[in-house]
């Protein structure tokens, strides 16, 4: 599974990234997560992306990147507060199961 996950910059994700990885090898998912700045998404979400997650801090630019992602016809969430943190992988894991199934 292709996850994409977009914050102001791009870097200060990388905490969160480790933390949904972590939290799916504990489970045994195969999961490949990249983080990137809110300028590089537009063009990263043609890249065959399954999920994209939108952090906390981005959030009032959903509408763009739910445009952004329409010709991909992927599903664009917003990740909950609380599940982006280093300790926030399960709540993060949870949300994508979540819209995945």
């Amino acid at each position: 599974m292709k996850v994409l996950l977009v914050c102001s910059g791009g870097m200060s994700s990388a905490i969160i990234v480790k933390a949904i990885e972590k939290e799916a090898a504990k489970t045994g998912l195969e999961l490949m997560v990249k983080s990137v700045g809110s300028g590089e998404f537009a063009e990263e979400v043609k890249s065959g992306w399954d999920i994209a997650l939108v952090a906390p801090q981005v959030r009032h630019r959903l509408a763009f990147f739910q445009e952004a992602a329409a010709g991909s016809n992927i599903p664009v969430v917003v990740v909950p507060p609380q599940g982006y943190s280093p300790l926030g992988g399960a709540v993060v894991l949870a949300e994508i199961r979540k819209h995945l199934g």
